[in-house]
């Protein structure tokens, strides 16, 4: 299956107009495509069908618990598979089953560690700070998204257990990275990074194909283990003023 991917385009200020690839079979949109949902329009009648996992940005200034469902409804109206702790299993032109296990993930900031998981936390409320959200009526602070991300972690790895049952290669997709691997150069390893980062290095075996976003620089690289390879891509464009679209690859098609 041939997939063009997509993530971080910021459409709610960046000036980019998304073009689908001649030969791609699905696009993959990892979130961040617009924190005020409106751009979603330009992927109505998008050629091929569309799998969409949503960033952290598109609950910017929102209720959690409330927007989820909005959040559903509004890709439901344009035809794009909102995923979130779920997986699809597509079949592609040459009879290909692939598995699709996606979800937000959040990030958990323990990239290095419980030992610094707190001076992570601590960085991190910065960010939330950014996107003034909530659940449950309190703020969407360090603490909650830590929650929020545990729960992935673990509907992540039970899903990627899961013995073979009529599929023939696994994709992850998720917005936050998966390794420290994928950190940003221009900033590497500090605090921060857990907030973009986790450490999710022992899932990668279950996957063929790991997808995300989040990160505003791109990635693509080989992770060997005991039972091949995992690759590892990265596709954000970011923002332009700052220099983060130089080298996006709009057109970029990953076979798997």
């Amino acid at each position: 299956m041939r997939l063009q991917l997509l993530s971080d385009l910021h459409l709610e200020t960046e000036v980019y107009e998304p073009e689908p690839a001649p030969d791609a079979e699905l696009l993959v949109l990892a979130g961040d495509l617009d924190s005020t949902w409106a751009a979603f329009e330009r992927f109505r009648g998008w050629p091929v069908p569309i799998v969409f996992v949503a960033g952290n940005h598109e609950f910017d200034g929102r209720e959690l618990t409330q927007t989820w469902p909005l959040l559903r409804d509004r890709c439901e109206s344009l035809s794009i598979r909102l995923l979130e702790c779920e997986r699809l299993v597509l079949t592609d032109a040459q009879g290909k089953r692939i598995r699709f296990v996606a979800t937000t993930r959040w990030s958990d900031f323990d990239l290095f560690g419980p030992s610094q998981r707190e001076r992570a936390m601590r960085a991190g409320s910065y960010f939330m700070k950014v996107m003034k959200s909530s659940r449950n009526g309190a703020p969407f602070d360090a603490a909650a998204v830590r929650e929020e991300s545990l729960a992935c972690r673990a509907w992540l790895k039970a899903e990627l257990a899961q013995p073979v049952a009529g599929w023939d290669a696994t994709v992850a997709i998720t917005h936050f990275a998966p390794s420290l691997l994928s950190a940003d150069p221009r900033y590497g390893k500090q605090p921060g990074t857990a907030s973009f980062c986790n450490a999710d290095d022992d899932l990668l075996p279950f996957a063929d194909l790991w997808i995300h976003g989040h990160l505003h620089c791109r990635h693509d690289y080989q992770v060997p283990h005991a039972k091949g390879s995992t690759r590892v891509v990265c596709n954000s464009r970011g923002h332009a003023s700052k220099g983060e679209a130089v080298g996006h690859q709009p057109q970029l098609v990953l076979e798997i």
